[in-house]
């Protein structure tokens, strides 16, 4: 998840923007209202072209597409106003909160595989913070991200020192219900990092032993990281709180790389998933056809 060039993934022109709402447009719209079988969870942003930049609009148009549920990476720092009337349209509409980004993500140095006691006490603060605006917006999840790995020390200390963050990090959120879910990230977009695939994370998750500390499995981070999709799913089904979603190349929607996302998605539903699956990609086409072909492409692959 490459946070700070993702919005280039979300840039939408007005080139090629439909004039007006073609009988195409209209078909597919009518025909998208009922709900899916797995919770997808589109982002701010997403549906720009065809509901405007207000975030309340853009939540309105997603829950009249069929979706119930919602994510938003920047929720924590956007301002409390509009957190609550977010919050207050989400429970209007039956729309669940998904994941936002819970602390400061360090892209380039160590931090919490570092062991610093003052980087350790950072990420706590943010965690406090982030149980506030969690409450605030009846957020059940939030995404946590060790940082860059510490190459002065042996890969086992500094999965001892992250385990650690990671226990006092659960006894803070484990009296509120809130989850952190753990994204391991691959090596291509973010070379360098501290933890990069499922076994790892499932291991960390396994010694914090907590049910505020489970695995977010991106399969587009781990199509490109280990491939193995559906077997490590399996593996790391009892660790895992929260999915996302991106087909590879391109970081778009599914139908458009090499993820087969029908079998991975029938997969989930068979064995009985109710969480949320964040649709955190790009519209591999620009304009209001790229928003519908979205649509579109959930539809095709919710079919099984």
């Amino acid at each position: 998840m490459n946070r700070r060039n993702f919005s280039q993934l979300l840039g939408v022109s007005s080139l090629g923007l439909l004039s007006g709402p073609s009988s195409f447009a209209n078909n597919i719209q009518s025909s998208l209202k009922k709900p899916f079988r797995l919770n997808y969870a589109p982002h701010i942003g997403m549906f720009r072209n065809h509901a405007g930049e207000n975030p309340i609009d853009q939540l309105n148009f997603m829950a009249d597409q069929g979706f119930v549920a919602f994510e938003d990476n920047d929720m924590r720092i956007r301002d409390i106003k509009l957190q609550n009337e977010m919050a207050e349209t989400m429970t209007k509409r039956n729309i669940q909160m998904g994941v936002f980004v819970a602390h400061k993500i360090y892209w380039n140095k160590p931090n919490l595989a570092s062991g610093d006691q003052s980087m350790r006490e950072e990420f706590l603060n943010y965690i406090k913070k982030s149980i506030t605006v969690a409450k605030r917006v009846n957020a059940k999840w939030m995404t946590v991200v060790p940082g860059h790995v510490d190459l002065s020390q042996n890969l086992a200390f500094q999965t001892a020192h992250v385990v650690e963050s990671l226990k006092q990090a659960s006894a803070l959120l484990e009296p509120h219900g809130i989850i952190m879910v753990l994204e391991p990230l691959n090596f291509r977009d973010h070379p360098g990092l501290f933890l990069t695939e499922s076994p790892q994370a499932y291991e960390i998750c396994k010694s914090v032993n907590s049910p505020s500390c489970k695995i977010l499995f991106d399969i587009y981070h781990q199509q490109i990281q280990e491939g193995n999709l559906i077997p490590n799913i399996e593996k790391c089904w009892d660790e895992i709180g929260y999915f996302q979603i991106g087909d590879n190349p391109g970081r778009n929607e599914p139908t458009t790389g090499e993820i087969n996302y029908k079998n991975i998605f029938k997969y989930i539903h068979k064995k009985g998933f109710d969480g949320i699956l964040g649709m955190e990609h790009g519209n591999s086409i620009k304009g209001k056809k790229g928003e519908l072909d979205v649509i579109e492409a959930y539809r095709s692959v919710d079919q099984f």
